[in-house]
């Protein structure tokens, strides 16, 4: 295979000394013998530069690229129409602050987007401000503690319960919301102890927050029992819609009985979200629910679309302006391009592609936790054998010989119940032919981890960069990011 190589040329040809800076200028309070009297810049041919930048963005990995299996990112390939369509300048240049009349395409489009979600999961509003998934389920929280408040119930109902399979952002919600985290264990199916919930329900419940399927990528048989059960004591049901990607089209979350379901548009419906961003996290709402929701929401008169401050229990302005109107504008696209059936096949083909991967793996070296004739739906969590552990591989190892490939790694030791985790998500948008290819990878590398672990443990080598020293990269005595730390630590 391509072995590439690694990239040390220096791009700095010829230098001017003849830039220099202005000594005189120097902000308070920043130290001179950081600041450079001459600033030395390259003179570079612009081939060069080119060459250059461009060699950086092939050392790079998209799903543009290959299978991004990321198990509960759900990095799918993005249309390329979504993008055209929101680089349109009619779109591309619209400003926040225009007068309404002047952006009524644009409102049209939020107003029937949020009416498309509301439909999806089953509920009744929709706010499409919250930037992200983590920003939704603060709100979310944050609208639970708006409704227990207003029943006068904030002093006594201070706890929501959250699975230990749960997302690492669902006990950070909570408790930003002020609430108090209790976890429930899962019990020998890899689901919500049924009988555990109930010995922990009680008037200091304010609700629960859960994702269906779960982080194993199984569906929560008893949901409706788990719902009532919080619904009971007069606590609330927040769903986590990081897997929507596996029911759309089969269920829908506020069926099962959930106030509050949050989206993430840039994984369920396609919007590239690579690197940290951009996000959407809209929030879906049942009708005892929507008195609390996000100022403002987008509505229609019947011959005007109009943004509306008027909902007086509202929790208020979460975000500035009406969402990343780019990112909704991309889901709504993908969701008119798709329409109803095709949503429902995504899934279909979702679930159909975990499974079959999953079928596809050497179960000497992949072992399935919590039940291996149970059906997976859009993902799978894998650990590795004690085969391959008393060999001296570990899961990281694995992940990183996985780039020699050219293929990327699957999330790795999440969620936490499951030790040497792998967590896979091939999404609906590969072939048969590349997840094929992709479980031919995950074999070869357990077999070459069995035969030489010496070997896979100094893996990738084929990278541009080799195996990073993470815990000194993460160090805070290491990693300096300012010139305050630099100063102090001397």
């Amino acid at each position: 295979m391509f072995k590439q190589a690694r990239w040390n040329e220096p791009l700095l040809l010829e230098l001017s000394d003849n830039i220099c800076s202005n000594v005189e200028n120097i902000p308070e309070g920043f130290p001179k013998e950081l600041y450079r009297e001459k600033l030395s810049l390259p003179n570079v041919k612009e081939p060069r530069v080119i060459r250059h930048f461009v060699r950086l963005s092939q050392m790079n990995f998209g799903v543009d690229l290959g299978t991004y299996p990321l198990g509960s990112c759900t990095m799918k390939y993005n249309p390329k129409l979504a993008d055209r369509i929101v680089s349109n300048k009619k779109i591309r240049d619209v400003h926040p602050l225009q007068p309404i009349d002047t952006v009524q395409g644009v409102l049209q489009i939020l107003y029937e987007l949020s009416q498309y979600l509301a439909e999806v999961t089953g509920t009744s509003k929709t706010s499409l401000i919250p930037a992200a998934g983590a920003h939704g389920e603060l709100v979310g929280a944050l609208m639970i503690r708006a409704a227990i408040k207003d029943k006068g119930e904030v002093s006594t109902r201070k706890e929501i319960i959250i699975p230990d399979s749960a997302h690492g952002t669902n006990p950070a919600s909570a408790s930003m919301a002020g609430f108090k985290v209790v976890k429930i264990p899962s019990d020998e199916n890899g689901l919500v102890d049924v009988e555990a919930l109930k010995s922990i329900v009680g008037n200091t419940t304010a609700g629960i927050m859960l994702t269906v399927p779960n982080t194993l990528g199984i569906f929560e048989k008893d949901i409706l029992e788990v719902v009532k059960t919080v619904k009971d004591v007069g606590g609330y049901a927040y769903y986590d819609g990081a897997n929507l990607n596996a029911l759309l089209g089969k269920a829908r979350p506020g069926d099962m009985g959930f106030d509050i379901i949050h989206l993430n548009l840039h994984k369920t419906f396609a919007t590239p979200h690579g690197g940290g961003g951009p996000g959407a996290g809209p929030v879906c709402v049942s009708n005892d629910m929507a008195e609390f929701i996000p100022v403002p929401t987008v509505e229609f008169d019947g011959k005007k679309y109009y943004l509306n401050y008027s909902v007086p229990k509202s929790i208020g302005h979460v975000k500035g302006f009406y969402g990343n109107v780019s990112v909704l504008i991309r889901a709504y696209v993908y969701i008119r391009l798709l329409g109803a059936s095709g949503l429902k096949e995504a899934a279909e083909r979702a679930v159909l592609n975990s499974n079959y991967l999953l079928s596809l793996l050497n179960r000497d070296f992949y072992e399935v936790p919590y039940g291996d004739r149970v059906p997976r739906k859009h993902e799978f969590v894998v650990k590795i054998s004690n085969k391959l552990i008393e060999r001296g591989a570990s899961t990281k190892d694995l992940a990183k010989a996985l780039l020699d490939y050219g293929v990327h790694a699957p999330t790795v030791y999440f969620p936490l119940i499951v030790e040497e985790a792998l967590m896979v998500e091939p999404t609906e948008t590969e072939s048969f032919d590349e997840i094929e290819r992709y479980a031919k990878v995950l074999n070869e590398v357990a077999e070459k981890a069995y035969e030489d672990p010496e070997r896979i443990r100094k893996t990738p080598y084929n990278t541009s960069v080799g195996r990073i020293d993470e815990v000194k990269a993460s160090h805070p005595k290491t990693l300096c990011v300012n010139w305050s730390r630099i100063r102090k630590s001397g």
